[in-house]
């Protein structure tokens, strides 16, 4: 709806213009594109290095009494897998978080075609996740020629604390009212 509004004001207020205006739209989304894809080209291959060197057992050793705690899982490649998935969200590089979210998703997955207590807090985790370095951000500020394009990092690391510790907080209390109510319906 948006883009066609646009074209349409576009073609009564200066026809003449379209055309180039969408060329030169694409044009630049093309460009921010590779810059983007050059950034996660970076992030991916480090985390493949950190997953064939066998850091990522350590990172899942070392966030293992993290993440059994919060998301309620036994199961250590499940574990490890979800401490790839949370440290490429903690760099700032979501897309390429991605991949492991989705083998922790199919996982964790129980076969009975609903959402699991992990599940959503996987979900909840990789919506708020903490940035320590939001590298997509800063490559966008500056690719957009931001003078200071690092300068978001104490604020989104602020924001980003507060909604995924509130994220937490809310998805076990919401489990525990839920637990709660299929008691009382037990009884």
């Amino acid at each position: 709806m948006m883009m066609l509004s646009s074209i349409l004001v576009l073609l009564i207020t200066n026809p003449s213009a379209m055309l180039s205006e969408m060329i030169g739209a694409s044009t630049s989304a093309l460009e921010l594109c590779f810059e983007l894809v050059a950034v996660y080209v970076v992030w991916l291959g480090f985390i493949e290095l950190i997953d064939a060197s066998g850091l990522s057992d350590k990172l899942a050793k070392l966030l293992r009494p993290l993440i059994k705690k919060i998301f309620k899982v036994d199961n250590e490649e499940i574990q490890k897998i979800i401490a790839l998935n949370v440290s490429a969200n903690m760099l700032g590089v979501g897309n390429a978080a991605t991949p492991m979210g989705i083998r922790a998703m199919q996982a964790l997955d129980d076969g009975s075609g609903k959402a699991n207590f992990a599940m959503i807090m996987l979900v909840v985790i990789n919506a708020t996740s903490i940035q320590l370095l939001p590298t997509t951000v800063i490559g966008l500020r500056s690719s957009a020629g931001s003078e200071n394009p690092a300068d978001i990092i104490l604020p989104t690391l602020i924001v980003t604390i507060t909604t995924t510790v509130l994220g937490i907080l809310l998805v076990h209390g919401v489990e525990k009212l839920r637990n709660k109510m299929k008691g009382r319906k037990k009884k």
